[in-house]
This record gives structure tokens, sequence and C-alpha cells, in this order.
């Protein structure tokens, strides 16, 4: 019987994410045969799975983590945020539709068998499935239907661990708390809780972990120091944009990163910011621009229009224009390289009403937005050095134009991007276009810094290595295999 276990957090950006995927390397290392697995995701991080569709970025990681094939099962439902309050709903790895946040509160409860299959299908092949959850289960007012927490957990019979973060202060009350408003059927789920990101000595929460486990009845099964390896790692959401601050490193290359509402896969820039002779900027509403940037790279983005017209609402055509006109080099990645065209076109609204906008204007080619969206990981040779590069593609719209007789990359026999005759604005689909050591130090040398050449995945590796080893010091592994053997409606008190 494949054992299971689920984690889930006093709140958002508690840590599950990493946390899992260090577990899921820390148990692969025993010798078991693990798989991550996540119900419901809400994220435009995504990645493409390899049996064809799209999970969030963060259980790509997790697959990483164990040392086996991404899979859409491993993400049954992933839901990609629009606008303030709808989502591009993708479920087995395919667009189902797009749903406002009312309607999707009904629509969750039908896909509850499409996620109970996944779950059967991932565990078909694992000694153990460590499954995240979404948010935290004391949002209590979403509980009816829910498919991404104790929803889950109920209906699958799977013990949870709850995780609370003590860098945000409060974390007494925010377990305890959980514990009061949980009704009886999902308080008994609970098997224990877990500590993450404690700073200076441990030993001073002593106390703590005694006051939680006096008013919940539920054991600790440890805390988990900060670990700065967590940070070497791609995010799951834009929440993380929130904690970069252009004070984090004050010298180095300056490269410009404007972040918009529907900012999407920015962990196309996690290489460059790993570079210690570069200093990556992410540049929000209301915040200046440096002075002088090396670099301006515009990501991708979920809704290509909506964020290029506020591109424009908020001033930065003007100052990207500037920067461009002082000697930076611009790259659109994705939605960025759409933007950077002469104009994108929506005949069949499927961002929403707004049929076109004007692009940029410093790339001459157009996109067209089509219904069927391309995905799909690709083989890559860079046009500029004939660098191997390995990444995927996540887009709806076509592009062409002139500038396209100036490819970026050959992308398993087709040639992509568009590049602008004196060579400094260039765009590309091509997702994870830094992961390569040797383009990525190429192309920090044409703008005057030095790079080590390492492809990022060795990166991402270590940090997981690293992480895994911290949790098999400081957590009580053994208890929580114990837990994930036994039967979850046995577990906790009522």
């Amino acid at each position: 019987m494949t054992r299971a276990l689920m984690f889930q957090g006093t709140g958002s950006d508690v840590g599950k994410t990493v946390l899992v995927a260090g577990l899921c390397r820390a148990l692969k290392n025993r010798g078991l045969t693990v798989r991550p697995f996540k119900p419901q995701n809400m994220s435009n991080n995504a990645a493409v799975a390899d049996d064809g569709g799209e999970i969030g970025r963060a259980q790509w990681l997790q697959a990483l983590a164990c040392n086996v094939a991404p899979s859409i099962h491993m993400n049954p439902v992933l839901l990609k945020p629009q606008s303030e309050t709808g989502s591009q709903v993708v479920v087995h790895g395919r667009v189902t539709g797009s749903a406002k946040g009312r309607d999707y509160q009904a629509l969750k409860a039908r896909l509850l068998d499409a996620v109970l299959h996944s779950f059967e299908t991932v565990k078909a092949d694992a000694d153990i499935v460590l499954i995240e959850g979404a948010g935290s289960p004391a949002e209590i007012n979403l509980r009816r239907g829910d498919i991404a927490n104790m929803g889950f957990a109920t209906a699958a019979d799977v013990p949870v661990v709850l995780v609370g973060d003590i860098d945000r202060g409060g974390v007494i009350a925010s377990l305890v708390g959980t514990h009061t408003v949980l009704p009886p059927v999902d308080r008994q789920m609970i098997a224990g809780y877990l500590i993450n990101k404690f700073r200076g000595d441990v030993s001073l929460f002593d106390d703590g972990l005694d006051a939680v486990t006096r008013f919940t009845d539920w054991p600790s099964f440890g805390v988990l120091p900060w670990q700065a390896s967590a940070a070497r790692l791609p995010a799951e959401d834009s929440v993380v944009l929130e904690r970069l601050s252009r004070g984090e490193r004050t010298h180095g290359l300056k490269i410009v990163v404007p972040v918009l509402d529907r900012i999407a896969n920015f962990d196309d820039l996690d290489p460059l910011g790993a570079e210690p002779d570069v200093q990556l900027i992410y540049i929000r509403p209301g915040d200046a621009w440096p002075e002088n940037p090396a670099a301006v790279i515009l990501p991708g983005s979920k809704s290509t229009i909506a964020d290029l017209t506020r591109f424009r609402q908020l001033g930065w055509d003007d100052a990207l224009a500037k920067a461009h006109h002082d000697g930076a080099v611009i790259v659109g990645l994705c939605g960025g390289y759409q933007m950077l065209g002469q104009a994108v076109a929506d005949p069949h609204g499927i961002e929403g009403q707004a049929t076109g906008a004007s692009g940029l204007g410093m790339l001459d080619v157009t996109t067209t937005m089509q219904p069927e969206k391309t995905v799909r990981n690709t083989q890559a040779i860079s046009v500029d050095g004939g660098h191997r590069l390995s990444g995927y593609e996540i887009h709806l719209g076509e592009t062409s134009g002139a500038d396209c007789d100036r490819p970026v990359a050959d992308l398993d026999g087709r040639l992509d991007g568009a590049t602008s005759p004196d060579g400094h604005v260039f765009g590309t689909y091509l997702h994870g276009l830094f992961d390569s050591g040797p383009y990525r130090k190429a192309f920090l040398a044409r703008l005057g810094a030095r790079s080590d050449g390492l492809d990022h995945r060795a990166t991402i590796e270590a940090a997981l290595d690293e992480l895994a080893a911290a949790i098999e010091t400081h957590l009580n592994v053994d208890a929580m295999l114990s837990v994930a053997t036994r039967h979850g409606r046995q577990l906790g008190a009522a």
C-alpha cells in the first residue's frame, strides 16, 4: 500500500513548496520511490510535463527532486490568473476554459474526480506520495467543494502535517488558530505540525513548541532553520517578488526587470540573479528606474495585452525607450517578446474584451493570438554562438515580421525569435534561455560582466541536496514516515 502525507500551511508562502521538494530529495536519497502531488495550484509560473501539458513550476521542481519525469497528474488542476477576478483553468495539462472566482467555487467540486484519478495514477508506481496543499485550510469560507486542502485530504484519507512560518511572526497563534477554526472532521486529519524558517537559536523556541502542543494536542515534527539554499530554487508564484528589493545587491551590472500584474515564468531570470557580478533590479509600479542599466528584460505575461496597456499607463514605455537610447540591450521573453513588436492582435478575444493593442515598436514583428496554445519542451541551439539550450514553450500567439529573419534560436528545427538590425533588441518564445551556462556567459560578456558559465540546473540540484540534508538534521523524518503508514482518520484529536 502506497504511503502518502500532505503538507498544508497556516497561510500562503509558508514554504510548503520548498519543504516538499526537500523532503522528496531526502526520501529519494534514502532509496524510496517518491512522487510529488498538488491537487490544485494557482500560479502563472508553469512548466511543461513530459507527458504533455502544463503543470505548476513547483511540481516540476519536486519531480526533479525525486529524479523522475514530471507528469500532468502531479498537478491535475492549475489555475492561471488572468485578471483580478478570473483565471484560466487547466485540467490534466489542458486549458478547459476560464472562470471568475465565484464561478470556480461552483466548478471545483466537479473537479474532485479528476484530482482523485490523478492521485491514484501517481500512487501506482510510488512507495510514498508527498502532497502539497494550497493557501491554508483555515480559509473555512472556501471549504465547501474544496479540492486543495482538507477537501482532498478527507476524500483521499491522507494524514496532514501543518506548516507554520515563524519568520512572519505569530506562528503560535496561527497554528492554534487553525486548530480552533477547523471543523472536527478536518482537525482529526492533522497528525502534527512543524515550524519553518527559524532564525537564531532553535532551543529558544522549546517553550513555544510546548505551548502549541498544549493547545492542540498535536505533536511537533521539529523546527527547520532558515535555509539560504531555498533562494536558489524556482519560486512557485509571484508572492516571492514582493520580497525582492533593490537593496539586496548594490553592485554589479544593472539588469532591470519590469514587474507587471500578470508576470509569468519569472524564474527565467533566476540564473542571472544568481550571478555575483549582476544586480538584478525588479521594478514595480511607483519605482524609479535606475540610471544606465546594461539591459532590460521583459519577462513572460499571462495577459499580454492587459500588461502592455499597463506598461504604457505607468510611463514605462518612455523609460524603456530612454534605456534603449542610452545603450541598454532590450530582451523580451515570451509575452515580453510579443510586447516589443509593432502590434498584438487578439481577434478571438482569448485574453479578454480588448481585441488588440499597439506594441512598443522595438522589433519589426506582429503577434496574433491563436485559440490553440503551444505547450512543449524544447531542445535548441542559439543562432549567435551555437550554444546548446534546453527549455520549454508555453504561449498562445504566433509572431512574424521582418526581424524574424534574424532569429534567436533553432528550436528543434524551427527558427524562433527576432532581432533588431542593430542587434540591441531581441525576443524569443524559449523559456529557460539563460539556464545554459555558456549562453549566459556569452550574454553577460557582451554586457561587460563575468560569469562562471555553470548550467543553472546544477545550482538547483545542489540546493536540493543542501535542503534535504537540513531536513534530515532538523526534522523528525522517521516520525513523519510513520504517520504516513497509518490510516488518516485515526490520527488527530477531534
